[in-house]
């Protein structure tokens, strides 16, 4: 018993130092294999961490980020100041990327340097001088699903690297937020950007520290807490900015980002931060950059803005939310002045005499009263109009006509507004910009000044349009297309061709070029036969509300006899076009597609009804869908009558898809909107 216990203490021996001299060789024989790794993996591993090293630590843990802007072009002094804070965007992280809002052709050679990382939006409302609707942008910019973090920021505002240092603990926040920071005006910055767009340097080539920037900063500009240029930023969370709609506001005229900061303390969704503390923000005074001579246009529109919303009257904030962000030492501190609470970083929510003595000295030496909060306790203000109304039609012209001088004329009233929209949303899509809109009353002239549409008041306003019953066949419905003859005939005698279509007609194609190619002393209009074969140019089917019209004599004295015969008569103007230029009872007629009128020779031919269909041929509006019926057969454009009653042809239009205008949000349908319109009914 005993020798085998010895036995069984021997074998257990043995195994053990076996295990211990297998453990020996493995150590070995990994040391060995660590000191043979291929050169190549030794050389893939020395590579990645350079790589990351290159990167920064700015760039490893700064969120993706984008910034959105509307520039002037990029021409003159205005376009190096513009490249000069692009670049300083820019040279802050890799994981910056921009967002220019603009049409013009230097904006796009400029983005177009940088690559992929600057890019150009155009799908955005725009005025018709080029001015892009804030509303618009922001819709947009909510969009952009891609980036952590999205910052509206004025086109010549410089940023410095605590840019980065203060997103990055924002972004840690555990809950959704808006940052405000206020930029500063500098005068004379006398430093200059380095070759790497990264670093600052001195007029002796030796790059300058964030510290010096800073100090030079502090001493040798202003803070203005109720300027015009204010970084906006916010993370892209589950909960909107804001309750509401934002007002039609144009891009930098200065009323904008103070409309959002104050509807999201109201809303009170987020967390709202003042940042000027802490994102070093400045520009270059001396920018008379926005005096441009169309900028008195967008001056009286914001003056109409203003007596529509009370002359900017802000609705008074409740500033519980409200949060002001400083560094003290090397820490970033989110503190609430109203409820004298601090907010550290990853300690939650504290009551500031429990805080450490010296965040507590920090907090004193701010007077943290002094910030953007007053910016929307002041009085309303005022916008003065600056220059009269309406705008002349010559100067109108001038501005909208295209090169061969061609303008295309709609005309409406106020109880057609949103079907204006939807019919100069769908020019805008089209790329047709040389239209111009005749107003019959005030309404709808302000209206149309608030959308940035080039707009007139028609020669010899109506008065009394009613918003129902302005339909064929009423007597509100004679008086309105007599004016538009009048206000076509003005233009022709101006030396402006005229391309008159109703707001109801919805363009597939751009039919200008088409129009035009009939030549001098040739009316291009629409048929309204409804019948499939037989003549279209029957007594009485000339359709007043569609048709080209060649600023030549032939034209202008046939559509001064048209305007005469409509003045005596107690019909629309659209039976004293047939029966003055066809004749009546259709005298006049060549064959079935033309007439011609005897003492002016001019020639009116009616056009194709594949190609410009009434609202009666071919079934087209009742087919399911009316967009592939209509390019199946060619249609450059549909009419939307043949129908009672504005409700009715409203409804029609909508259900068939031909809309184009987002009425909940009063801006055009773009491709990347993924809202359905609301409906009407």
């Amino acid at each position: 018993m005993e020798s085998n216990c010895l036995y069984s203490k021997k074998i257990l021996q043995s195994g053990l130092l076996l295990v211990w001299i297998c453990g020996v060789l493995l150590i070995g024989a990994a040391l060995y294999c660590t000191q043979m790794l291929p050169t190549f993996l030794k050389e893939q591993t020395n590579i990645k961490k350079s790589d990351i090293f290159s990167v920064g630590l700015d760039d490893v843990s700064f969120p993706k980020t984008t910034l959105f802007t509307a520039p002037r072009p990029f021409i003159g002094s205005a376009g190096e100041r513009q490249a000069l804070a692009v670049k300083s965007w820019l040279g802050l992280s890799k994981n910056i990327n921009v967002v220019l809002f603009s049409q013009d052709p230097s904006v796009f050679s400029f983005a177009a340097s940088f690559g992929p990382r600057v890019s150009v939006e155009t799908n955005i409302d725009f005025t018709f001088l080029g001015t892009p609707f804030f509303h618009s942008m922001v819709a947009r910019l909510l969009t952009s699903s891609s980036s952590d973090v999205s910052v509206l920021i004025d086109p010549d505002t410089i940023l410095l690297s605590n840019f980065l240092s203060t997103l990055k603990y924002a972004h840690k926040l555990d809950e959704d937020w808006l940052l405000v920071a206020s930029s500063r005006n500098v005068c004379n910055f006398p430093f200059r950007l380095g070759s790497d767009d990264k670093s600052w340097l001195a007029d002796d080539g030796n790059p300058v520290g964030l510290q010096k920037l800073q100090d030079f900063l502090d001493q040798n500009s202003r803070l203005d807490p109720c300027g015009d240029r204010m970084l906006v930023a916010w993370n892209n969370g589950n909960v909107p900015l804001h309750k509401g709609v934002l007002p039609p506001f144009l891009y930098g005229k200065g009323l904008h980002n103070r409309w959002i900061v104050t509807e999201a303390l109201i809303s009170n969704y987020r967390l709202v931060i003042d940042t000027s503390l802490t994102i070093s923000s400045f520009y270059l005074s001396d920018l008379d950059l926005m005096n441009y001579t169309k900028n008195s246009w967008e001056q009286i529109g914001n003056s109409l803005l203003g007596r529509l919303y009370g002359s900017f009257s802000f609705r008074r904030a409740n500033f519980s939310n409200m949060f002001r962000s400083f560094q003290c030492a090397k820490n970033y501190l989110f503190v609430n002045t109203h409820q004298n609470i601090a907010y550290p970083l990853n300690e939650g929510i504290l009551s500031l005499p429990f805080r450490k003595k010296e965040i507590l000295n920090c907090i004193d030496s701010i007077n943290l009263l002094e910030g953007i909060e007053g910016c929307f306790l002041k009085e309303p203000l005022k916008v003065p109009i600056a220059i009269s109304l309406p705008f002349s039609l010559e100067s109108m012209l001038l501005l909208c006509a295209d090169r061969d001088k061609s303008i295309v004329l709609g005309v409406a009233g106020y109880s057609y507004k949103d079907m204006l929209m939807s019919w100069i949303c769908r020019l805008r899509r089209l790329k047709v910009l040389n239209f111009l809109v005749c107003a019959l009353d005030d309404e709808i002239y302000d209206f149309s000044v608030l959308q940035g549409l080039p707009v007139i008041k028609c020669s010899y306003p109506t008065t009394n349009i009613s918003f129902d019953d302005c339909h064929f066949g009423t007597k509100c419905f004679q008086k309105v297309t007599k004016v538009k003859s009048r206000t076509v005939l003005q233009i022709l005698k101006l030396g402006y061709n005229v391309l008159l279509s109703d707001v109801d007609v919805y363009w597939f194609k751009n039919p200008l070029t088409y129009l035009s190619s009939f030549g001098p002393a040739v009316l291009g209009a629409q048929s309204d036969e409804y019948n499939l074969t037989g003549p279209i140019n029957l007594p009485r089917r000339l359709n007043s509300g569609f048709y080209y019209a060649h600023s030549d004599n032939i034209t202008i004295a046939a559509l001064e006899k048209v305007v005469m015969h409509a003045a005596n008569s107690n019909l629309s103007e659209q039976p004293s076009f047939y029966d003055t230029l066809c004749g009546e009872g259709g005298s006049h007629r060549l064959g079935d597609y033309q007439c011609l009128e005897p003492e002016t020779n001019l020639l009116v031919h009616f056009l194709h009804r594949d190609l410009f269909p009434n609202g009666a041929y071919r079934g087209l509006w009742e087919e399911k869908d009316t967009r592939k019926a209509c390019m199946k057969m060619g249609c450059l454009v549909i009419h939307n009558n043949w129908i009672s009653g504005r409700k009715k042809k409203l409804e029609r239009q909508v259900l068939s898809g031909l809309w184009d205008y987002d009425i909940n949000d009063r801006m055009c349908l773009q491709p990347w909107h993924n809202k359905k319109v609301m409906s009407y009914f």
